[in-house]
């Protein structure tokens, strides 16, 4: 019992205890079902996407979500009133739509100086044997990362309808995908990352993948595979393949 509180002791250590949720953005892939409100509020199995995401990091002891809002802003900060776990914090970009990158310049105040959770509100998945945010925690090695990546396998993944995004050697290491390739691994949408990169980016709009790419060139990018079910929900057909799937594992 004492190894098991002790082991318990150090995940609760490892794990950040904050998030960045991106929630601003315009949705158009979702069209017609975001015309009337944002892509984070469409619902998969009578719950919000939002929530999918923000309840994984609930029951994984994440404390606090910084949420960027702009597209159809008071729908989300309305439908966020209603949680009481994890705390939010909402990072308003009404006047600007600043990409991922940008987002969480801004949002730097909130989320503190020490590595964080990122999280895509379009995806979200069905957990395997343990909590892969717990996992991640597990794996986070800041003296050789400048990122962890949640990725997961295109053959165990619903909704990709791209090439895949990564590479992984044995050690976890990711490279990207040639442009004309195809790569086995998707990037889930969460991450773990430092926020020192984007402390001393100076501009006001700019996106987050070409961090990740530096990184992946500085060999200080890698990855771990998820365990369950990855789905993407980024389209009005998406939805049903989603909820399809979420019903046959409930079998």
């Amino acid at each position: 019992m004492p190894q098991l509180t002790q082991a318990a002791a150090i995940r609760a250590k490892n794990l950040p205890k904050t998030a960045m949720v991106f929630a601003a953005g315009l949705g158009t892939r979702m069209r017609p079902l975001s015309d009337s409100i944002p892509k984070p509020l469409v619902e998969v199995a009578g719950k919000a996407l939002i929530d999918h995401c923000l309840d994984l990091f609930m029951e994984a002891g994440v404390e606090t979500a910084v949420v960027n809002v702009h597209y159809r802003a008071d729908q989300i900060e309305d439908h966020l009133r209603r949680r009481t776990a994890p705390r939010i914090v909402i990072s308003d970009e009404r006047a600007l739509l600043l990409d991922q990158g940008g987002g969480i310049r801004k949002a730097l105040p909130q989320l503190g100086s020490a590595p964080f959770f990122l999280c895509n509100t379009d995806a979200f998945w069905i957990e395997g044997a343990a909590s892969n945010l717990t996992r991640l925690a597990d794996a986070w090695n800041p003296e050789i990362m400048d990122a962890l990546l949640l990725v997961a396998a295109v053959a165990d993944s619903v909704g990709v309808d791209w090439q895949g995004d990564f590479h992984m050697d044995a050690d976890g290491r990711l490279t990207r995908r040639d442009e004309r390739g195809v790569a086995p691994f998707v990037y889930s949408g969460v991450a773990i990352v430092k926020p020192q990169p984007f402390e001393q980016d100076t501009r006001e709009v700019f996106r987050l993948a070409p961090f990740l790419f530096d990184a992946a060139e500085k060999g200080r990018l890698f990855g771990l595979r998820l365990d369950g079910t990855w789905l993407h929900v980024g389209t009005p057909a998406a939805v049903g393949e989603a909820e399809a799937a979420i019903a046959q594992l409930k079998k």
